[in-house]
């Protein structure tokens, strides 16, 4: 099977793929439309089937147009299908075009016949190339959407011009800017900051460190988490270090670690287990931190603020997880869903 990191196509898949292409609707108009990488993508006048190029992308289309998601890079499991619309949650696993492992190669990308492919995340040059290179070797028009927190409105304007669905899409942009304002202003205000720390793995000893996507929320927001300081991704730290921060607030995205914490000793002194200001993020159908990085993060930042600064962020929880749903994915949760979901748990 061909790759989609070969430079070529080889004979065999030169000719599935003019099969494959065959079979798509014939495209009587198209449109020309700048994506989020300034690229200038010639998009079919009506989008029905697109296929999200990694998991960030799959939540975007599925909150803006889930009748037009092919399907999930990763099948939804169990407790994630139960928040998700009947139909669309379950839809068959495609692979991943981007990201880490990519799981997909072209005759599987040509013989789902999608009319469009959608990334959302990082717009570096290296995904640039990956979507030139995609659309030249299929002639499947490929648009990136800047998965950054803060151009969330604008990708969704994007999204909306991509697919038709702009009236929608106004609305989802507005929660979104809104949102990051609010938040925004309100950190700003703060007359001290509270020492935090984000705690990932089993044993809470792998962090993100400043500029990485996995500690974007907290700096979106304004809130400093301890580890800024050194630039990277995720790192893993000692024990000693996470002494020496000690933190006021643990933040951690890990059942275990959360469940643990509390009575492991090394961990005791800590002024975050001292007060009980550790905190597992809410994660169903999808993770509101860092996992994965899409839109699923809007209502972590109203969570995290509550955490950080609770003086600050009055709201009731279970309201804006209600309204969040109801908007986003378009489900209604009972009372008994939403503190599921606010508890972190699977």
């Amino acid at each position: 099977m061909a790759s989609l990191e070969d430079p070529g196509l080889r004979r065999r898949d030169l000719l599935i793929a003019s099969g494959a292409l065959a079979g798509l609707p014939a495209w009587a108009q198209t449109r020309s439309i700048t994506d989020g990488a300034g690229r200038r993508v010639n998009v079919p006048a009506k989008v029905q089937r697109i296929f999200p190029a990694g998991p960030p992308a799959a939540i975007w289309l599925y909150t803006l147009a889930p009748d037009a998601l092919i399907g999930w890079p990763r099948a939804n499991r169990g407790p994630e299908l139960e928040f998700l619309l009947p139909g669309i949650g379950n839809r068959p696993e495609v692979g991943r075009l981007t990201g880490r492992g990519n799981t997909t190669n072209l005759e599987q990308l040509l013989l789902s016949k999608p009319d469009l492919i959608v990334d959302a995340g990082s717009t570096r040059q290296t995904f640039v190339e990956l979507a030139d290179r995609v659309q030249a070797q299929t002639g499947i028009p490929y648009a990136l959407l800047d998965g950054r927190l803060e151009a969330t409105a604008p990708g969704y304007m994007l999204l909306g011009e991509l697919t038709g669905r702009q009236e929608r899409a106004a609305l989802l942009a507005k929660y979104a800017a809104d949102t990051l304002r609010t938040v925004r202003e309100r950190v700003a205000r703060a007359s001290e900051q509270p020492r935090v720390y984000y705690a990932r793995g089993p044993e809470g000893l792998e962090t993100g460190l400043g500029g990485s996507i996995n500690v974007e929320m907290f700096e979106a927001m304004g809130i400093r988490h301890e580890a800024a300081g050194l630039q990277g991704g995720l790192a893993r730290v000692s024990m000693e270090q996470v002494l020496a921060w000690d933190p006021e607030v643990i933040v951690t995205i890990d059942q275990t670690f959360s469940q643990t914490v509390r009575s492991n000793p090394l961990w005791r002194s800590v002024s975050a287990l001292k007060t009980g200001r550790v905190h597992l993020s809410p994660k169903l159908p999808f993770g509101w931190i860092d996992f994965p990085p899409s839109v699923n993060r809007l209502p972590g930042l109203w969570w995290l603020g509550s955490k950080v600064f609770p003086a600050l962020f009055p709201e009731d929880l279970s309201v804006i997880t209600r309204e969040f749903h109801q908007l986003f994915y378009q489900v209604d949760l009972s009372p008994t869903q939403v503190q599921r979901v606010l508890a972190g748990r699977d």
